[in-house]
Parts: structure tokens; sequence; C-alpha cells
């Protein structure tokens, strides 16, 4: 166990849960840097990882109790996210391996970007989603913008971003951005058959999957059709492809390993 975070691995998944519940999970900037070093870590020795929060909550944000009393302008607001949570939200974007995350609770300000980086959402019923930062004077961050545009359109996004209000877990999901909503005691069962399902599969070209995706908002279509080809090339190399071809011939289930 790390200071703020609690990992186990079992079977291929490492589970990683944010373990500060004094605070409701909020994140410090040494947090975040610990989280970057256990997610890279993870995804070097695992086949698939959920990344949760313990207790009450996923993440309740930044953690403004933490930071040092200044007089307004004295606080350079950018430099925690160059320091500490850019590269916590680029890491999760370049995983190798998929990543799930079980929320529980709020998911708050970075929290909610943390969030809603997962591959596979799995939201508890009472949980939901906050954008905070106009409560605060600040915009959203951790690639928070980037991601509800894409996921819920300008003008959704807009509300949540402009008028900060709670967006439940049911209605997150009928606007697209979570996976599956299940009951609160749930959340970490279902995420773990979903890691089992992701940790039996051919786990090279489903890193490879993710890392298309991500790419897919950034580029044209012609671009999207060479990071195809070039993932296609790496995953026909693999033994996994091998694997798979021959159990289709054979008429059983593909082992890979």
């Amino acid at each position: 166990m790390t200071d703020g975070l609690k990992i186990e691995t079992l079977d291929g998944v490492t589970t990683i849960a944010l373990n500060d519940p004094a605070t409701l999970n909020a994140l410090t900037p040494e947090l975040a840097v610990s989280l970057t070093a256990a997610l890279k870590k993870a995804a070097q020795n695992s086949r698939a990882i959920i990344l949760t929060g313990s207790s009450r909550a996923f993440c309740s944000g930044a953690n403004l109790q933490a930071s040092p009393a200044a007089k307004p302008g004295d606080i350079n607001a950018g430099s925690a996210l160059d320091q500490a949570y850019n590269p916590l939200m680029m890491a999760i974007r370049n995983l190798d391996v998929p990543l799930i995350t079980a929320i529980n609770g709020p998911a708050a300000g970075i929290g909610a970007s943390i969030a809603m980086a997962g591959d596979i959402i799995i939201a508890g019923e009472n949980s939901y989603f906050l954008e905070a930062f106009c409560h605060i004077g600040l915009v959203p961050d951790g690639g928070a913008t980037w991601m509800l545009v894409r996921n819920v359109g300008r003008v959704r996004a807009a509300e949540l971003a402009l008028l900060g209000e709670k967006l439940p877990a049911q209605q997150a999901f009928d606007w697209g951005m979570v996976t599956k909503v299940v009951a609160d005691d749930a959340v970490m069962p279902t995420a773990h058959e979903f890691a089992a399902r992701l940790a039996n599969g051919p786990t090279h070209a489903l890193g490879l999957m993710r890392k298309l995706l991500w790419q897919a908002g950034d580029g044209t279509f012609q671009d999207q059709l060479s990071e195809e080809r070039d993932a296609q090339a790496s995953a026909g190399k693999h033994p996994h492809f091998a694997e798979g071809v021959a159990a289709f011939l054979q008429k059983r289930k593909a082992n890979f390993e």
C-alpha cells in the first residue's frame, strides 16, 4: 500500500483505489504523481486495471485544504497541472492495457476527468459527476473540456461546466458518458467481471485499440486510417493473432496467454 493508494493484483488484474476517506479521496499533486507511477507499473505487470475510490467517493477533486494560503493573484493554478495532473492524464491516455474506472459516490473536479478517462466506466446508481470549478473561479482541467465536448456535445458540456451542477449516474449514462449503471454495492463486482473478460482477451490488440480510440478525437479520418494500418501491422505480428486464427479454424475458444 502506498500513502493514499490501496493496490491489489489478482489474476492479471490490478485494482488501484484512492484511499483517503477523510477528504473523500481528494487529490494532491504528490498523490497524483504516486498514482501516475502506480498506473504505469500496473500496466507492465497486469492485463487490465481497475481504478476506484475507497469508502464513499471516487474522488472529490483537488484537495484545496492542502494548498497553502495565499493572496489572490499569488497562486499559479496552472503549475500543479504541468507538474502532476496533466502527466497523470497523459499516462492514463497512453496505457498499454485497458482501464476500468469504477465510480462510487462523487467524481468531482479532476476526479471527474479521471473517471471519464476510463475505457469501461461503471457507475453506482447514487454516484455523480460534478464540474465544480465555476464555484471557485477556475476552469475545468484534466482534459475535461476535451472529453466533455466529445462525450456529450458542446451545449451539454457548457451546461455542466458553466452551471456546475451534479450530473447523476443515470443521466450520465443516458448522455453516453458511462458504460453501465449498477447498484452501489455491485460497482466493484461488475468492474471485476469486465476486467476478467479483458484480462482473458488479446491484450496486445486491446491496448492498441484503446490508443486508436483516443487518437480518433485528435486527427482527420485519413490520419486515423494510417494509425489503424500501423496498429494492425503490430497486432498481426503478435502471437495473440496466431492463437486467435488457430482457435477459429479449430472451432475452439482462444487462449490469449
